[in-house]
């Protein structure tokens, strides 16, 4: 697509002279991390939509654990399901395509060739939830907000960086450093009303909703059981091409259940409407009844091509018990994954071995040359295995007895100075047990840790199980008050430098994202070359795969298992377009269906 910008006019390229020095200016409409935008700038809608659906209708969702406020970046506290999307951005992405944006509250943007600065104009017709209109000193005053009282993280990345209207319509960004990635990333900042974030701190919870401006609006709410949006009838970009066809009900209801198997039976009755299921036993078993069989619940299976979420177990490195890399791999050899896939998942599950499952970042073969060039200088601080070897986690017969695998086990750890004494694993140097807590979630579906927990005793290692509630969970991933406890690894489709910062950067060893608490010249190397060729895949290609074999290999994750297929059930009163998004679900494309709700029992309509 070239070809688009050229074709519409919108590519402008101009010179001008600053200390002696040539500087390229473009203007556009949508800009991609890697190579170009999808859709071109007349473009009509997104290819994954009905843009004739029909609005109305409400659906009941559900929501586990409890929220006690209406602030998504709030530093304490749980925040309300969905108030991320309270807010709209400059520029929004597309769910059929990895990192590209298009004007959503901005209308364009002119920059500089090296994204060192750009210049945003916001649409005129951009306004809040209370008619008044979105101007260039609201987004800057978001970006000083989130600069004052926001995460460390956000400070670490933009340090530097300045924000200011030109123009009540026009905000000028300029960066400490030219960076695409970066650019676009405060493209995607949620403008916020400065007449009302002025009074309020960024960093304290809310017991109200805040005066917002996205497609819905929270108008109902019980703190901690249920809260309700409500589709703004009057919204300004409701007809714009990245919004046409989407958000079609009125309205949107969450009911909060503090356990996913009350949940479950709640959906059965049709208490809610929609579900995603995670558990291999409720969905091989417990999808049955009389709904079921009168069709009145749909159950569908998809498999998914795209980069994958992926569940891990969280070394704290931190803690002395973890310090030792052999020790790490040493646990990792009790978690039976095969056992477990067959005889509690009904083989549900792959087994997660790489941070960019499912996509041609992962190190699948052996270091290419161009790998060997990236990590040679680095030899001496890294495992050998790295340059040797093709990472994989280890694999078990799966009779539930597998002796070479905790034979090993015992191996590394004598090695590393934990030694048996009768039936426990004590160090040799201070006689204390090898000994550990595992953090979970109260409402977590774990059945997968009392084998883990056994393995671990047949070679000498006591692992303690605390659970805990969501708000406590939080509190102490927050201050790395763990020894081990399960990640979420979100899906990459392509190594993102400002990403991989946040969750691997020596700089942000004190943030929640660094949840081993990793501090390595290697990865800070790897992530400082991939900020530096953002945008050019060619160098991202062996970056990525080299730091795939950096991170699986130092063993800082046990990795659990990924399911590449989206299983969903729905009682069947929904339509949805023919096209699904590859990145996501697509349920806020779906509309309510009339017809088919009223083939439904009157009470489950």
């Amino acid at each position: 697509m070239l070809k688009i910008f050229a074709r519409v006019g919108l590519l402008m390229v101009a010179l001008f002279s600053a200390a002696g020095h040539a500087q390229t200016i473009k203007e556009s409409y949508a800009f991609s991390v890697i190579g170009e935008p999808k859709y071109a700038y007349n473009f009509n809608h997104y290819d994954y939509v009905n843009p004739a659906a029909p609005k109305g209708g409400s659906v009941t969702l559900a929501a586990i654990g409890t929220f006690d406020n209406f602030n998504r970046f709030a530093l304490r506290g749980n925040a309300a399901v969905r108030t991320e999307s309270l807010y709209d951005s400059l520029f929004t992405t597309s769910d059929d395509e990895p990192g590209s944006y298009y004007p959503l509250i901005a209308d364009r943007a002119r920059y500089a060739a090296d994204f060192s600065w750009a210049e945003v104009t916001i649409n005129p017709r951009a306004r809040f939830h209370d008619g008044t209109p979105i101007t260039a000193s609201d987004v800057a005053f978001t970006f000083h907000k989130f600069m004052t009282e926001g995460v460390p993280q956000f400070r670490l990345i933009f340090k530097g960086a300045t924000m200011k209207p030109i123009a009540p319509l026009t905000v000028r960004i300029e960066l400490a450093k030219p960076s695409k990635e970066d650019m676009l990333s405060l493209f995607s900042l949620p403008v916020m009303p400065e007449k009302y974030w002025r009074n309020h701190k960024l960093s304290d919870p809310l017991s109200t909703p805040p005066l917002a401006n996205g497609p819905y609006k929270i108008t109902r709410w019980k703190m901690g059981q249920y809260v309700i949006y409500s589709r703004v009838k009057d919204y300004w970009a409701a007809d714009l091409p990245v919004n046409r066809g989407r958000w079609n009900f009125d309205t949107l209801r969450y009911d909060y259940y503090l356990d996913d198997n009350v949940a479950f039976e709640a959906f059965k009755a049709g208490a809610f409407d929609f579900r995603t299921e995670s558990s291999p036993k409720n969905w091989a078993t417990r999808y049955i009844g009389k709904n079921f069989s009168n069709h009145f619940i749909v159950k569908e299976e998809e498999k998914s091509q795209s980069a994958q979420d992926t569940r891990w177990l969280t070394f704290n490195i931190q803690r002395p018990v973890f310090a030792d890399r052999n020790v790490r791999k040493a646990i990792g050899l009790a978690f039976d994954f095969e056992w477990m896939n067959k005889a509690l998942f009904y083989g549900a599950y792959s087994r997660a071995d790489s941070y960019f499952q499912n996509t041609e970042y992962a190190a699948r073969s052996y270091p290419d040359a161009d790998e060997l060039t990236l990590l040679a200088p680095m030899k001496k601080d890294l495992p050998p295995e790295v340059f040797t070897s093709v990472y994989q986690p280890p694999v078990s017969s799966g009779n539930g007895f597998d002796r070479d695998n905790l034979l090993e086990a015992d191996r590394l750890l004598t090695a590393a100075g934990w030694v048996l004494k009768g039936q426990q694993r004590v160090n040799v140097s201070t006689g204390k047990p090898l000994r550990f807590e595992l953090l979970l979630p109260s409402a977590g579906n774990n059945q997968w840790v009392m084998p883990f927990q056994h393995n671990l005793k047949r070679i000498g290692v006591t692992m303690d199980i605390r659970q805990v509630d969501i708000s406590q969970l939080t509190n102490r991933m927050r201050s790395r008050d763990y020894d081990m406890m399960p990640t979420l690894w979100r899906a990459m489709p392509w190594p993102s430098g400002s990403d991989l910062q946040i969750s691997w950067s020596s700089a942000y060893i004190n943030s929640s994202y660094n949840a081993p608490g990793v501090s390595s010249p290697v990865i800070d190397n790897l992530i400082a070359q991939m900020i530096h060729w953002q945008g050019n895949k060619a160098k991202l290609l062996p970056l990525g795969r080299a730091l795939d074999r950096v991170l699986t290999w130092n063993y800082y994750q046990l990795p659990m298992w990924y399911m590449a297929a989206d299983r969903m059930a729905y009682w069947d009163k929904f339509s949805h377009p023919a096209v699904r998004p590859i990145y996501s679900l697509g349920f806020d494309n779906w509309w309510y269906d009339v017809n088919k709700a009223a083939k439904l029992p009157a009470d489950k309509r």
